[in-house]
């Protein structure tokens, strides 16, 4: 969300009052220079930020309707921000003019979100026993990344023949940071790339060349040259568990199949905006947009 859900809520309050009752005289500042109403307020918020408040709202009001977000969970959340910023919490609260209960419910709207953006989405003990695994390993690779599948495999075919991988990656490669040095990505372990290219670097060994790997970067071909413990402890499979698992999802979520679900459930919900200037805000934008 772009603004605090205290403020949304604010401008929320002041929408339905004036939609429900029209213009309102009603002195909600006064100056000595003049006063300012209700509905002088009320335009003002409306053009500025009415079509995006309103949207984002009636976007929860059905993701609402749609998941269950028990206090429970949100308390668990709530406790993790707090452990998170230690004896800054209230400070924190303060200097973003958030209550306790308006954090909470920011809180039940993410939890909301991210709801609806794992939906259907599924995690197997293996696939965490997997990732455990490699949080114990560190790998060091070097790879050339290009645009295209034809460059790609040019770059390949040079490699088979005997093509020096340093020198490719400084004359083909398009990841700045690193092709000058021959493309070296140093140690890494799991979680630092992204999913597609850490399948495959765990899955060689020292000394290999992998075939393309197509990414949302481009093409990459890695070399693996080295795999070594890590040094760090890194607790026990219970200890992680819950992250892992959240990481795996997090990894697993299509962003726009989510949105296509979301605008989905608004158009389900047969959504009728009684204020003129924003019947038409679904077909303008995208929910959360």
């Amino acid at each position: 969300m772009k603004r605090t859900l205290l403020t949304i809520l604010a401008i929320l309050s002041v929408l339905l009052v004036a939609a429900c009752g029209g213009g309102d005289s009603e002195v909600v500042v006064e100056t000595n220079s003049g006063n300012i109403t209700k509905e002088e307020f009320y335009e003002q918020l409306k053009t500025e930020n009415g079509a995006e408040v309103l949207q984002t709202l009636i976007t929860f009001v059905v993701l609402s309707d749609a998941y269950e977000v028990t206090d429970k969970q949100v308390e668990e959340e709530l406790e993790k921000v707090k452990e998170s910023v230690g004896d800054d919490y209230e400070m924190i609260l303060q200097s973003q003019g958030l209550t306790e209960d308006a954090l909470k419910a920011d809180i039940k709207n993410g939890l909301l979100i991210q709801a609806a953006y794992t939906d259907g989405i599924e995690v197997t003990d293996e696939e965490i026993e997997k990732h455990y695994e490699r949080m114990s390993t560190e790998l060091k690779a070097r790879h050339i990344l290009v645009e295209d599948e034809e460059t790609a495999n040019e770059v390949k075919e040079k490699l088979d023949k005997g093509g020096d991988f340093a020198k490719l990656a400084k004359e083909y490669s398009t990841d700045t940071s690193n092709n000058e040095d021959g493309g070296d990505l140093g140690f890494f372990t799991v979680g630092s790339m992204v999913p597609e290219f850490e399948d495959k670097a765990f899955s060689m060994k020292a000394g290999e060349i992998s075939e393309p790997v197509a990414t949302d970067y481009g093409y990459h071909i890695i070399e693996l040259i080295e795999i070594k413990e890590t040094e760090e402890d890194i607790g026990s499979l219970e200890d992680n568990e819950e992250e892992i698992r959240q990481t795996l999802i997090d990894n697993k979520v299509d962003q726009a199949e989510a949105m296509e679900r979301i605008n989905k459930m608004i158009e389900d919900a047969d959504v009728n905006i009684k204020i003129k200037e924003f019947e038409d805000i679904f077909d303008q934008t995208e929910a959360l947009g």
